[in-house]
């Protein structure tokens, strides 16, 4: 992993070992920045002010080893990411302004893909994972995941979030009774105004045209009399003696005895005798219509009531005769639909009483398969803490139901009650610890000293670790607190969880850092101008001077380089042992 421009860290490169790195330091050297460009590396926010000053922006790259036909190299693969074997490149960059861009196998990326891979491929463990893991819900999810449920966890969540949805809308129905019955009088009353005038299609525009022609009957009879008389008058005074048609036919006549000698006036002839035929049809038309108009009081006045019964309904329900039909349809199957509210009601109390009994058997399998994982915890934890100095501490993940009389019915170990049940079942989970012989169990957010709470985190993490499918896991000064032989044993205990897996740990006990396969330093150094931090791995007499600092603070101290010369040796000799 290569880190520039970050915190104090100027350009560092950590190669990190296949079993146990650990990484030291001094205070206030950049420790902490190696865990945060690891985060970036894992898709977790990104901070502008975490930018080294006068950098303009931080780079994280990383190299990762994967399986080129697991689901990790998968995921990539969809992201559009190119291995190399199997091998990932996956970099973040932070600019001074907070814009951050993720890039997975020479891709740019949605931040959101490292998160999925990192889920993957680490798990990271740090002191505020401690104080998470205090909490009665996150001791809950620590031993379901040791648990393994998942598919059954996941079917009490789906069951709980269906129950919910069926009892919303059943108090929705249920609540808004008197509204929907208001509305669907409403509707009742709209349909029985529809239904008694029983419009037609498209019957507003045709009356209306109706009743525009009855109530110009007189002046369309005239017109049309009028009109044929000037094409062709019955009484030849009528027009003072000529009409249209007779005109045209005189024209048609005097063209006739000459149409011979020109061929073009003999076309304008035949015009002429198809005008006079258009003026003869016309003139037929206008006679036959003008007979044909009578004035129709009776008629009328049944056309213009029919009309205000038509507008009555547009005005209420829609613009024309087809949108108040329109109208109509929306109201009867939205009628249907209240009228059905009782049916409806029984069909969801039926829908939920069914929910809860299979959410009641669901809640109760998980209630039983944490009760088993709890004990085989309890026992797996206790012996960690035997190995960390704690050889008498006994660990109790209690399990329990809080008792609801508008709860669910449960089947229990201790015989049917009824209790609350959530969306992660109805038990609640708690870490009690007695530190020692003859104490009583107390959680351990109340019962624990700093150290023990550093051991008992630390154990549960290392037996989880063991739940975890993930082939790396970091721990961030889980350590503090710790001293002595128990710091001896949490070296011991994290290279023994190194042999199945990479374990990275930020550390600042020699007796943890005497058991590192790769021991990487952080260490800072000052011109009086620029303050810059690099990372070196230590080996042989470069790693014994890092110990006895951290042993006595003193890097030449014979009695402190003794001392951590007999501390690599011990954990040698323990780790040939183990292997």
């Amino acid at each position: 992993m290569r880190i520039r421009g970050l915190g104090v860290i100027a350009d560092a490169v950590l190669e990190l070992h296949p079993g146990l790195t650990v990484v030291t330091g001094e205070t206030g050297a950049g420790k902490t920045m190696v865990v945060t460009g690891l985060g970036l590396l894992l898709g977790s926010r990104a901070d502008a002010g975490a930018v080294r000053t006068g950098s303009s922006g931080a780079l994280v790259e990383g190299r990762v080893v994967v399986d080129p036909d697991g689901p990790v190299a998968q995921t990539a693969r969809d992201a559009g990411a190119e291995l190399d074997d199997d091998v990932l490149l996956v970099a973040r960059s932070v600019s001074g302004g907070g814009r951050s861009r993720a890039h997975v196998g020479g891709r740019a990326v949605p931040v959101g893909v490292l998160a999925t891979l990192a889920s993957e491929l680490v798990t990271v463990h740090g002191q505020s994972d401690q104080l998470r893991l205090l909490q009665p819900a996150r001791q809950r999810e620590a031993l379901d995941r040791f648990a393994g449920h998942d598919d059954l966890l996941a079917e009490v969540q789906g069951l709980h979030h269906e129950l919910r949805d069926v009892e919303q809308l059943l108090l929705e129905v249920v609540t808004r009774r008197r509204e929907r019955a208001q509305e669907a009088d409403l509707l009742r009353h709209g349909l029985e105004e529809i239904e008694a005038v029983d419009p037609q299609p498209g019957e507003d525009a045709a009356l209306r045209e109706e009743d525009l022609r009855l109530g110009s009957a007189d002046a369309l009879r005239a017109a049309a009399e009028l009109a044929h008389a000037a094409l062709r008058a019955d009484d030849a005074d009528a027009m003072g003696g000529t009409d249209a048609v007779l005109l045209v036919d005189g024209a048609r006549r005097a063209l006739d005895t000459v149409r011979d000698h020109d061929p073009a006036l003999a076309a304008l002839d035949d015009r002429l005798v198809e005008v006079g035929y258009l003026l003869a049809d016309v003139a037929a038309d206008l006679a036959s219509y003008a007979a044909g108009v009578e004035s129709d009081p009776a008629r009328l006045a049944v056309v213009q009531e029919r009309r205000a019964a038509l507008g009555a309904l547009t005005r209420k329900y829609g613009d024309d005769v087809d949108a108040v039909l329109a109208w109509g349809q929306r109201a009867s199957a939205r009628l249907l639909e209240l009228e059905d509210d009782d049916a409806r009601v029984e069909s969801l109390r039926a829908d939920g009483e069914r929910l809860r009994e299979r959410l009641a058997d669901a809640a109760a399998r998980l209630s039983a398969s944490r009760a088993a994982a709890a004990a085989r915890l309890g026992e797996l934890v206790g012996a960690e803490l035997a190995q960390l100095a704690m050889p008498h501490a006994r660990l109790e993940v209690a399990v329990e139901q809080r008792d609801d009389p508008d709860g669910l019915e449960l089947a229990l170990p201790k015989g049917p009650r009824r209790v609350a049940v959530g969306p992660s079942g109805a038990d609640e989970v708690e870490l009690r610890l007695a530190p020692h012989a003859g104490a009583p169990l107390r959680p351990v957010a109340r019962g624990a000293s700093g150290g023990e709470l550093s051991r008992v985190m630390l154990a549960l993490e290392v037996v989880l670790a063991g739940a975890d499918p993930v082939p790396t896991f970091v721990f961030d000064e889980v350590d503090a607190g710790v001293g002595g032989r128990a710091a001896v044993e949490i070296g011991r205990r994290l290279a023994a969880l190194a042999r199945s897996a990479q374990v990275v740990v930020v550390t600042h006990l020699p007796q943890v850092a005497a058991y590192a396969d790769r021991h990487l330093l952080v260490e800072k150094s000052d011109d009086g101008l620029v303050t810059r931090t690099g990372v070196r791995r230590l080996e042989g007499e470069d790693r014994v001077r890092e110990l006895s600092r951290m042993l006595a603070g003193l890097e030449d101290s014979e009695t402190a380089r003794a001392h951590a010369e007999e501390l690599l040796a011990t954990a040698q000799v323990a780790r040939s042992a183990a292997v």
